[in-house]
């Protein structure tokens, strides 16, 4: 069976790629791609703190460079780790890294502006991911094709719009109603927030898979990389709806 998956690290190529490089009893399993997943976070979550301590204790903090840094450093080792899975082991802690850079930046500004917003961003994104982990596992959420083609293809129009609003960034313009905090604007980042959190099933379902066919061990951190791209945009998209919410 192919399974589809909306994030780029986890494409129904990502496992079928790799099946020659397998070595017999050093195989991906799914409590493996946990231990890495979790790796990552704590470094996530070391370089955001060290980004938070620098904002709320310097007297000249280099956010927008955190930002900047973290943001496209990320993007970059994304994709070598996408195009290069024999890369994963190095590249994944490296994004997690540099994404903590990113992910402190915009934090740190956010609290600045509404205090207590961030805690309730973290508490809303992993209260989320073990909901939907537990609704896939018990069953009340199954990664049907056409369940995985409805969510693909609504992200694939979300990422279509962030690039036409990127590109109207350039002139001074972006896309209608997707900043403001009115009832529509509200209304789209609920949607896009929704649409984050079920690529979160579309992961699950197609980690599942990659154990279940046994991909090579160096797998386990490409797939967490995954995970961790669904946990970040979650996240961002949590903290911003919850921005417009309190800005009201």
């Amino acid at each position: 069976m192919v399974t589809r998956s909306a994030n780029p690290a986890l494409n129904k190529n990502t496992f079928s790629n790799v099946r020659d490089l397998r070595i017999s009893g050093n195989l991906m399993t799914l409590q493996g791609t946990v231990n890495k997943t979790g790796i990552l976070l704590v470094l996530a979550f070391l370089s955001a703190s060290w980004v938070w301590r620098q904002f709320f204790l310097s007297e000249m903090p280099q956010t927008s460079l955190y930002i900047t840094v973290g943001a496209i450093g990320g993007i970059i080792a994304a994709m070598v780790a996408i195009f290069r899975p024999t890369t994963a082991p190095y590249a994944a802690p490296l994004y997690a890294l540099l994404q903590g850079l990113f992910l402190g930046g915009i934090s740190s500004l956010m609290e600045a502006s509404f205090p207590g917003i961030v805690i309730q961003a973290v508490g809303l994104t992993f209260g989320t991911l073990f909901a939907l982990l537990f609704a896939y596992k018990t069953g009340l959420i199954k990664a049907t094709e056409n369940f995985k083609l409805g969510v693909a293809a609504a992200t694939g129009g979300i990422f279509l719009m962030y690039m036409v609003n990127l590109v109207l960034g350039f002139f001074g313009a972006s896309v209608p109603f997707i900043h403001d905090n009115g009832f529509l604007g509200i209304g789209i980042s609920a949607f896009i927030v929704v649409i984050a959190a079920l690529n979160l099933v579309l992961d699950f379902d197609f980690i599942e898979h990659g154990a279940e066919q046994g991909a090579p061990k160096f797998m386990e951190w490409r797939a967490a990389l995954g995970l961790m791209i669904t946990l970040v945009w979650l996240y961002v998209e949590i903290l911003h709806l919850l921005s417009k919410l309190r800005s009201r």
